[in-house]
């Protein structure tokens, strides 16, 4: 039943997407000829036009196909759709201006391909977003349920049921699980392991997730043929499902499967294109935007107290490559040099440094860190050389942080873990946003900061010093 839903669906989605994407060449049209009273004698809404704009509207949806957009909805996140979905679009709007000119309908306006770009994007995210928010609440009361049964009734077998129960919008119901041992907290048992092919036979199922532990790897194979003999699709749930990141990689050779287990989303060239031409962009337009108050906060910095204006220190950066990050001195130039801890009354720090490091004022001018590349908008806070050799050795995992570029604020900031907070919960956030990357993350946290992240509260508390004295 839930496979007949899902063509359904798939039908009516691609359908909605072709009618929502040749209205938006009449929407452009009409904004850009009558709103902004263009040039009314092209005849860009004539018979011609109105096939082509249809052939668009097909061409876009075969695009999205192929880009396995009309999958299910389940257990997808729609920030990466949305971006495909732009990209499509304005490939596609430009080869459409392209053919009008080619077939010299008109002098086509550029204007009115952008209106089509962005309109018919918009209209089909919106529509998607609409329909993914009624499918899970739909779900979540129990209609178009996918019914799975369970092979195994270990410790992964629980953890699944636990998160399927935690999760109704996915709409998984678990009919019960197979095991030579009854578990009363998983439910029903509908027979043992040698009983595969009759359960199977009586029970409707969409899916059978094998969820076997190291010592039952046995059943595996009978298993597998079972299933496949019975028509029924199988998830695997390995037995070191526990170390597997979220977004793992697969590469095979010849007949062996290798799990590349630091995969990340940004070890995909086109999503760190993406992110950096996003630092490009957002570290210009800040540049731009907070020039008046870093030409403010540098001659404030000069009258408080003698000494260079930046202030210059090394950190670590992506793969463990040193580079030198910049911020506005906060401190008294001295001649001794410590790398230990400093109080809200450190002695060395100026008033007006107190000041702009309160507001996170002193940060800003790693916005040119991020514009040459050296760091990103988002991500891990970048440490000295000497807390980075120092917390290796003693935080698990601590160096996973390098994989990616340092950033001027991160998941770990914006959940309160700055300054003086313990290493260990920063580095398990740090791991879990570079694990979890996207760009709809990104914005989340940028959006953070903005509204609320750059009131440094460390200032109010004892904390780890970041800036060493200047000899």
């Amino acid at each position: 039943m839930i496979r007949k839903n899902q063509s359904i669906l798939n039908f009516l989605n691609m359908a909605s997407d072709t009618f929502l994407i040749f209205l938006s060449y009449s929407l452009a049209m009409f904004l850009r000829l009558e709103v902004l009273n263009g040039n009314t004698q092209m005849d860009l809404l004539g018979l011609r036009c109105q096939l082509l704009a249809a052939g668009c509207a097909v061409l876009v949806v075969f695009l999205y196909y192929l880009l396995q957009l009309y999958s299910s909805y389940r257990f997808k996140a729609n920030v990466g759709e949305a971006l495909k979905i732009f990209l499509v679009n304005g490939v596609v709007s430009l080869a459409f201006m392209a053919v009008l000119y080619l077939i010299r309908i008109a002098d086509f306006p550029r204007l009115a391909i952008v209106f089509f770009w962005l309109i018919s994007s918009l209209l089909v995210i919106l529509k998607r977003t609409l329909a993914w928010g009624v499918l899970r609440y739909y779900r979540s009361l129990g209609y178009n349920q996918k019914q799975v049964a369970i092979l195994g009734n270990g410790h992964l077998a629980r953890q699944y049921l636990e998160d399927i129960r935690q999760n109704p919008q996915l709409g998984v119901t678990v009919t019960g699980y197979i095991s030579r041992e009854k578990r009363p907290e998983l439910g029903k048992c509908l027979g043992s392991y040698e009983d595969l092919e009759k359960i199977l036979e009586r029970h409707k199922l969409d899916e059978l997730i094998i969820a076997l532990e190291p010592h039952e790897t046995q059943f595996m194979k009978p298993a597998l043929a079972v299933a496949d003999k019975e028509g029924i699709r199988l998830s695997l749930i390995p037995f070191y499902n526990d170390y597997i990141p979220p977004h793992p990689t697969i590469d095979a050779i010849g007949r062996t499967r290798l799990i590349n287990m630091r995969a990340t989303p940004l070890d995909n060239l086109g999503w760190a294109m993406v992110k950096r031409l996003m630092d490009l962009f957002g570290s210009l337009m800040l540049i731009i935007l907070t020039s008046p108050i870093m030409v403010i906060a540098a001659i404030g910095v000069k009258i408080s107290s003698p000494g260079p204006i930046l202030f210059r220190q090394k950190r670590v950066g992506k793969d463990k490559k040193p580079f030198t990050m910049l911020k506005f001195r906060s401190m008294s130039v001295t001649r001794s040099e410590k790398t230990g801890w400093t109080t809200k009354d450190d002695p060395r720090k100026t008033r007006f440094g107190s000041f702009i490091r309160k507001f996170s004022i002193d940060e800003l001018p790693q916005l040119f860190n991020v514009l040459v590349g050296d760091m990103s908008l988002v991500g891990p806070r970048p440490e000295v050389p000497f807390h980075v050799r120092h917390f290796k050795e003693e935080v698990s995992l601590y160096l996973v942080r390098q994989q990616v570029k340092p950033g001027m604020t991160g998941w770990a900031q914006v959940n309160g873990l700055r300054g003086d907070t313990s290493i260990e919960d920063r580095v398990q956030y740090d791991i879990w946003y570079i694990e979890n990357w996207s760009l709809g993350l990104d914005i989340q946290i940028l959006l953070r900061t903005a509204f609320g992240g750059m009131v440094n509260r460390e200032e109010l508390t004892p904390k780890r010093k970041e800036e060493k004295a200047d000899g």
